[in-house]
């Protein structure tokens, strides 16, 4: 008999890892108001992501646009991802602290957690202060992501936590790494890009044990429920990474901007480029499937 080669890894010691984590912060961990020169001004003439990233690459409203305008979308695009990366941070942060609330300070595995909390505070300034540099305002999303956000970090327990952390952290790190080696790509976007790899993967490696862990032991309801609100998460997660707003700051019509983003092709996959490691994940462990998987489909996350 073959083995299984699509089970979920077993998790490894629990306080093993969290040591091995606390150890890498201690190396490498960075305060991005000092390693980054935020008076640096902003080159207008380089791109602040790959042109095929950008949400209307390969469309009409692509082809009318000039290069001046292009790149600045391309600026205005990674601002409103960033202000997404914020939005989500917050929440981690606070369901970070509640799980700790409920386990021993003194085990690696919670102290982990607060050094966690401590990098997030760090990344919510420097993405602030990215998205004041690119020439962007932090748009607040509309009142159906922004309630649900603040239901999720109320209602969310251990696997929700999270798979919810290990999505937007696995989507955001996939543009940033790309970032990184690109010299077509903005120095700031870059150094921003740097920091926040080297620091996420410490948190997803945090975030994937957890998962796994916590959804080994939860019930048939449980985990029915938890696809559910997972899905709805990353559905609302993925359909604002670009807000509307961007779009008329270039000039074009937010509402058909919207609509042609949302049908391209190429920001389809771009998308599912994104989520292509996380989505690997959680469908490996069963937690995509019933009508959540429709809110992964319907978000062009799938393919």
């Amino acid at each position: 008999m073959t083995a299984d080669t699509t089970a979920p890894p077993k998790p490894t010691d629990r306080e093993g890892i969290a040591k091995r984590l606390l150890r890498g912060s201690a190396k490498a961990s960075f305060d991005p108001l000092v390693e980054i020169d935020w008076d640096a001004p902003v080159d207008k003439d380089m791109w602040a992501v790959r042109p095929e990233r950008v949400s209307l690459y390969g469309t009409y409203l692509w082809e009318r646009l000039t290069d001046e305008q292009r790149k600045e979308l391309s600026r205005l695009e990674i601002a409103s991802i960033a202000t997404i990366g914020i939005w989500f941070e917050t929440i981690l942060m606070q369901m970070l602290v509640r799980h700790a609330y409920d386990h021993d300070p003194t085990t690696k595995h919670v102290q982990y957690a607060y050094t966690e909390i401590a990098d997030e505070c760090r990344h919510t300034v420097m993405f602030a202060k990215l998205v004041e540099k690119l020439g962007s305002k932090a748009y607040k999303l509309d009142p159906a992501a922004h309630n649900l956000g603040r239901l999720f970090k109320t209602i969310a327990h251990g696997p929700l936590i999270f798979a919810g952390a290990l999505f937007v952290e696995e989507v955001l790190d996939q543009f940033q790494r790309e970032a990184v080696p690109d010299e077509q790509v903005l120095p700031l976007v870059r150094a921003v890009s740097r920091i926040h790899v080297v620091e996420e993967a410490r948190h997803m490696r945090y975030a994937r044990e957890e998962f796994h862990r916590d959804w080994a032991t939860r019930g048939p309801l449980n985990r029915a429920y938890s696809r559910v609100i997972l899905g709805l998460v990353a559905y609302y997660s993925a359909t604002r990474l670009i807000n509307p707003k961007v779009y008329a700051q270039v000039g074009l019509d937010p509402r058909e901007a919207a609509r042609v983003a949302r049908r391209n092709p190429h920001w389809i996959a771009t998308k599912t480029w994104a989520a292509r490691k996380v989505v690997r994940t959680l469908d490996t462990a069963g937690a995509i499937s019933g009508l959540g998987r429709y809110f992964w489909k319907k978000a062009g996350l799938l393919g």
